[in-house]
């Protein structure tokens, strides 16, 4: 394991002093803060008119692309007739008919009709814009839009990296590509050899395409400046290891390091293919165990993708973005035609993976969902799991062996969903800005008031999956649900990143909130209702805890009745809630959240095996009532802050679950 450099150790200090020093605010700061993070109860009319402005970030860039893009976007939005005093929300207000057509016209909803649900939950991130027009992290006019989500990939993290790898070598003018970790390893490999390719392709054309890379390696110097220009010399070696000029000869690339001190992390993954494809996704470029999600979205709503990009890139692009001036709305939306191969298709299952080390790029999505999913099917005389074990088992966890039964694959895994052809629905931006300062004084973002009230709005169920889920402001909004007869389920992940969730402030792990809730319900037909899960790998018929490295889920989605979902990469823990910049979607489909639902049960074991014991919290071994290895279980000890300083110290080297 890599030894911690100097600044990263006087990095993780800071933190952990500045954490303990919060402890000591005065009550009357304390007032101050719960007042301000409370999220206005209105939709104001000031937020209707930055909704209806004519100009944006994108818009203005279009018009002068030397403009710095965050500087714009502060002046466009920061404090311009912002509400000082907006009527505050209360739990028992819901937006009444008449405010929700007021809502309703703040989006581009083009010919769809956004549902009651999903402008209730609209509105309550959209009034949060009257505390921080700039918490949302896009320019107004772009949050709420609509489009198409032709695939959507729940697997181990390469085979998202494969998707984007294809992406990027069929880019014409440009790639944006943004996430939190960027690690030398075989996930990145996969994206770098894509660059070659596509540099390749492009001078075969006689062009050259541009592309910028944006993200989180934290640095002393961001305390003076959160957004640091990455010169070749630093990012051609070490733990990034991107291309030299001289091996992408054709492409144009500009790299920016984003934090913003203390903890305000860059924790938005998501990249941009010619203003046209927008990928949104839970994983984070490196090799770990977790299994992924990811959303290919297309149509209008790149628009808002491409916006919050410019808005996050914060400095002038250098070169400029080529299809600054070509909109994604002003563009057909070609997703769902059938592209024919020159040569006729192998078939099911005899299509060679994709690797780093044999490359197999595909035309179009149909053709990338034949070769994941064909690989899925068991080759003579093996077992129906030992394909899914294969899968799962790459690059970290090579001897793993899977111990689920073959019935248990009846309802084979389907890595890559390829969604029939449907008309464009309400799609939504809900964001969050980065927040540094140590302290619980940021809630008032679209994200944060997306979450609370698509909890507060459910009728029947919500369905949650998250690595970790202890954000306070959500737990007491989740019992009510449960009290008034919603059925809540959440898939847990064992012991992602414990040590980091024992820090002061961070609320605690998963077991200790799980057996919070829990005690807090008094009925059985309550506690019924409340259906926690620790994630099962879709080989595996037990948890096993994310210390080992073997079988872990990093997917952030939230289903409300089925019919409107939030993904993206806000967890619904603490350092998500209070501090990471995060990119969500909030989507209006039926279709999609039922194909959602069944896909995240057909790729993992997790509702046949992983329900935890109401009377604890805990997942139990069946026959002996053991809890998993590795598990901290309910009592973390009295030191558990010093392991919280150990969990700051693997965020920080990018080994630590985040």
């Amino acid at each position: 394991m890599p030894s911690l450099k100097p600044y990263h150790a006087v990095f993780c200090i800071i933190l952990v002093v500045s954490l303990i020093l919060l402890k000591r605010s005065s009550t009357k700061s304390k007032r101050y803060r719960r007042r301000m993070q409370r999220i206005p109860k209105m939709v104001s009319w000031n937020v209707h008119n930055l909704c209806h402005g004519d100009r944006t970030v994108s818009s203005e860039l279009a018009g002068d692309p030397t403009l710095a893009p965050y500087k714009l976007f502060k002046e466009l939005y920061e404090s311009k007739d912002t509400d000082k005093s907006p009527d505050l929300a209360s739990d028992e207000d819901d937006a009444k008919s008449d405010e929700l057509e007021r809502v309703k016209e703040c989006g581009n909803w083009g010919d769809s009709e956004p549902s009651t649900l999903f402008l209730r939950i609209y509105h309550d991130a959209l009034a949060a814009l009257g505390r921080n027009p700039l918490g949302g992290v896009v320019s107004p006019p772009l949050m709420g839009s609509h489009g198409v989500l032709p695939l959507t990939i729940v697997a181990p993290l390469p085979d998202l990296c494969r998707h984007m790898a294809n992406c990027i070598v069929r880019a014409e003018k440009e790639v944006f590509l943004a996430t939190n970790y960027w690690i030398f390893s075989n996930a990145s490999t996969l994206i770098t050899n894509a660059l070659k390719e596509l540099s390749r392709r492009a001078g075969k054309r006689g062009e050259k395409v541009v592309v910028k890379f944006l993200y989180d390696r934290g640095d002393p110097k961001q305390v003076w400046e959160s957004h640091l220009s990455v010169e070749e010399k630093k990012y051609v070696g070490g733990k990034v290891n991107l291309p030299t000029s001289d091996e992408i000869p054709h492409l144009d690339m500009q790299v920016i390091n984003y934090h913003r001190p203390i903890i305000g992390t860059f924790h938005a993954k998501f990249m941009i293919v010619d203003r046209r494809i927008a990928l949104l996704q839970s994983s984070n470029i490196q090799d770990n165990d977790n299994l992924e999600m990811m959303a290919h979205v297309e149509g209008p709503i790149v628009d808002s993708f491409y916006d919050t990009a410019l808005i996050s890139w914060g400095k002038e692009l250098d070169p400029p973005l080529p299809m600054m001036n070509s909109p994604a709305a002003a563009a057909l939306v070609s997703c769902f035609s059938v592209h024919e191969n020159d040569h006729p298709q192998k078939s099911d299952g005899d299509l060679p993976q994709h690797t780093i080390d044999s490359e197999h790029y595909d035309v179009d999505v149909k053709s990338e969902a034949k070769r994941v999913n064909g690989l899925l099917k068991p080759r003579d005389g093996e077992s129906r799991t030992k394909p899914v074990t294969r899968l799962l088992n790459h690059t970290m966890q090579s001897s793993t062996t899977g111990d689920a039964p073959d019935e248990d694959q009846q309802n084979r895994m389907k890595p890559y969903i390829v969604h029939p052809p449907h008309k464009p629905f309400p799609i939504a931006l809900v964001n969050r800005e980065p927040y540094g300062a140590p302290d619980h004084s940021s809630t008032a973002v679209p994200q944060n008031g997306a979450f609370l009230a698509a909890i507060k709005n459910a009728e029947h169920s919500i369905f949650i999956q998250t690595p970790n889920m202890n954000a306070e402001p959500l737990l007491d909004p989740l019992l009510d649900a449960v009290r008034r007869g919603v059925v809540v389920t959440a898939y847990l992940c064992l012991g992602y990143n414990d040590a980091g969730q024992l820090l002061p402030f961070q609320n605690g792990t998963n077991e200790m909130i799980s057996n919070r809730l829990y005690e807090s319900l008094e009925t059985y037909e309550e506690k019924s209702r409340l259906r926690i899960f620790n994630y099962v790998g879709k080989d595996q018929t037990r948890p096993i805890h994310n210390k080992f490295k073997k079988r872990s889920c990093h997917i952030k989605l939230m289903i409300i009745d089925e019919s409107v979902a939030i993904q993206g990469n806000g967890n619904l823990d603490t350092q998500s809630y209070y501090h990471s910049q995060e990119v969500n979607v909030l989507l209006d489909s039926p279709q999609i959240c039922r194909a959602w639902r069944e896909g995240i049960d057909r790729n993992q074991n997790t509702l046949k095996y992983g329900l935890v014991s109401p009377d604890d919290g805990c997942w139990r071994d069946p026959q002996t009532g053991e809890i998993p290895e590795g598990s901290i279980g309910l009592d973390p000890g009295r030191f558990s802050w010093a392991k919280g300083a150990v969990g700051v110290v693997h965020r920080v080297r990018g080994t630590g679950g985040f």
